[in-house]
């Protein structure tokens, strides 16, 4: 997970000394800060990023508090000091000397111009509660394991900030140019605030990047947020990737508020482990429902991704305890071994990552490290339409990420995958909807806006439970029957092909003689399965109902009925009821198929003529063309 804070005090570089580097504790008055840290046993900052090289220092190198207190509360080099006394000495000006040593644009002249200054942003790293669960009872191997993951993971976005997102800009925003070197001060934390275990980073980003003229201009810190739940995605994508395969694990989808998405964790990690480890959690739990209750009576509907992440943080404030005293991560080991063995027994804790390989290993066994891209580029496609109605890139970017990181379970994937998914979500189910006007600025390809044209999947209400009242099914929820409805559709299409592909050749040349053609042909023919063991002797048959088996079991059962809640807590209401009856009924006619194989026409009847008419029915109530939104 990844969240961002902005810097725009002068002071708030104190902050980051005394508490931050300090393991979220306060340190002791008049106590250097190296000492403070080495006295608790915690690690040092270090600076990041491709831009520290420009500033005379070396990726790693220790930060320290005058650097911060030059780099984050002035905006200036962080050897200002050494190159300040050298210009002094050559009979410089002393405001010369000064203004000689600051990146960019003053924090004097930006307050001259009654402007808030932007120093930093804060982006923050943390795991999944599994992940963080094991990394806090398994052993010194796993630890490392999880700890070396969550590095490259932080390191891999970082570079993708870099070398995609980054800009700095100037003239009021209207010339801007490619950052690809940051600089960055990164503090590592064990804990949160109760004590309890929290492996996160904080990554200071400032506010300066150098441009190949040697000038230092601001970011362009609106593009960086836009790009915040992309980056987020990479890093949980990267960091399960690596530790699933490292440790033999595999993940599962764990709702936490009923009509969201589901976190995909490690399974084998029991609930009440993560209940036990998610102090904050439970603190901030009747706080974010009593709001979230507030925004659904105000505007009559769950919020939405950028609703959840404001009401998370009004929470956070609200349940924020005061600083504590920091502790070696030895001990804090300990301790939370401790508490675990004392509330859930020594054989439970002991006995944590042979569960979690045992699950991860029969997962294995039934989800291949497959991905069909046709697939996946409709079911982002229809996902980020659905919920957003218009999108960028960078939404269909972080949907494809999310989309690999549930239906590979923590397999391993070729690099690049999510952008090749992306982009043919992109040209083959969207449609762009920025215009280039005459005269001005072409936008760059990350900034043009586009649409679809999938129809607006029909809304239904689920019954409330313990006294809540019914509530409308969330966007994410429709989103996901419009995704399958979709790829249902493909499937049939596949398999019908493939049984027309294999049938006799007498067969094929009678219809070519009275002069049928397969109009369809060209669109329905399976697509390449991208796979490291990618096997060419399959017929198309058996590629297609191998694609159906593997996503039938990378999938939650709930979302392969076309439904995210129990079906008891549906309203049985006509709609829903017809609905539900052709997705049933498609489902069973393609099982036949897969099941009796392809067979040679009769008589001059298509056997696969039924389960046609059953993939209209699935695609009637909710696929007529056109952008209209059904009520």
């Amino acid at each position: 997970m990844l969240s961002v804070a902005k810097v725009q005090k002068r002071n708030a570089w104190r902050y980051y000394v005394r508490g931050v580097a300090f393991g979220d504790g306060r340190r002791p008055a008049g106590q250097a800060l190296k000492d403070a840290q080495e006295k608790a046993g915690l690690p040092p900052g270090v600076w990041m990023g491709r831009g520290v090289a420009a500033l005379g220092l070396t990726a790693g190198q220790t930060v320290t508090e005058r650097q911060m207190e030059l780099v984050f509360g002035q905006l200036r080099h962080p050897d200002a000091d050494r190159i300040e006394r050298e210009l002094l000495d050559d009979g410089a000006e002393p405001e010369a000397a000064r203004l000689a040593t600051v990146l960019g644009q003053s924090v004097e002249e930006i307050e001259r111009r009654k402007a808030t200054s932007l120093f930093a942003l804060d982006f923050t790293f943390r795991a999944q509660a599994s992940l963080i669960v094991l990394w806090a009872l398994g052993d010194d191997h796993t630890r490392r394991v999880i700890e070396r993951a969550h590095e490259r993971a932080i390191a891999t976005v970082l570079r993708w900030l870099e070398d995609e997102v980054a800009e700095t800009r100037w003239s009021s925003g209207r010339q801007r140019a490619k950052a690809p070197a940051l600089v960055i001060a990164k503090w590592r934390h064990w804990d949160n605030r109760d004590g309890f275990p929290l492996l996160h980073d904080h990554c200071l980003v400032l506010n300066r990047a150098q441009r190949p003229d040697g000038s230092w201009y601001a970011l362009d810190t609106v593009r960086l947020y836009q790009h915040v739940v992309a980056a987020g995605t990479l890093y949980t994508l990267t960091m399960t990737t690596e530790v699933c395969e490292e440790l033999g694990l595999a993940t599962v989808p764990r709702e936490v508020t009923p009509g969201l998405r589901p976190v995909m964790e490690i399974a084998g990690v029991d609930q009440e482990l993560i209940d036990w480890s998610s102090t904050r959690r439970e603190q901030m739990a009747p706080v974010l429902e009593r709001i979230t209750d507030e925004y659904v009576k105000e505007h009559k509907r769950l919020p939405g991704e950028r609703g959840r992440h404001g009401l998370g943080w009004w929470a956070a404030q609200d349940t924020r305890r005061a600083k504590k005293t920091p502790k070696p991560l030895e001990q804090l080991r300990a301790w939370w071994r401790t508490s675990a063995i004392l509330r859930f027994g020594k054989a439970m804790v002991d006995g944590l990552l042979e569960r979690c390989r045992a699950a991860g290993k029969a997962i294995r066994a039934r989800v291949g490290p497959v991905v069909d891209t046709a697939l996946a580029a409709v079911d982002v496609a229809a996902i980020v339409f659905t919920v957003r109605n218009s999108f960028a890139r960078r939404h269909v970017l972080a949907e494809a990420r999310r989309h690999l990181l549930e239906t590979l379970r923590g397999r391993a994937f070729t690099r690049g995958l999510d952008d090749y998914i992306a982009d043919a979500a992109l040209s083959r189910h969207s449609r762009q909807l920025t215009v280039p006007q005459k005269g001005r600025r072409a936008p760059a390809p990350d900034q043009l806006t586009y649409t679809a044209d999938f129809a607006w999947p029909h809304r239904w209400w689920i019954a409330g439970t313990g006294g809540k009242p019914p509530r409308e099914s969330s966007r994410y929820e429709r989103a996901r029957v419009a995704s399958l409805a979709l790829q249902n559709a493909i499937r049939d299409a596949r398999i019908l092909s493939s049984a027309r592909d294999e049938a006799p050749a007498s067969t094929a040349s009678a219809a070519a003689h009275t002069g049928e053609h397969n109009h369809d042909q060209a669109a329905t023919a399976p697509h390449a399965v991208d796979h490291p063991d990618r096997d060419a002797v399959l017929t198309p048959a058996q590629r297609a109902a191998a694609i159906q088996a593997h996503l039938q079991a990378a999938m939650p059962e709930e979302y392969l009925e076309g439904r995210t809640t129990d079906p008891a807590t549906w309203l049985h209401t006509p709609e829903n009821l017809a609905r539900l009856a052709a997705f049933t009924q498609a489902a069973e006619a393609r099982s036949r198929i897969i099941a009796d194989g392809p067979q040679p026409k009769q008589a001059g009847k298509d056997v696969a003529d039924p389960a046609r008419q059953q993939q209209h029915h699935t695609t009637q109530p909710d696929q007529g063309r056109g952008s209209g939104r059904g009520h």
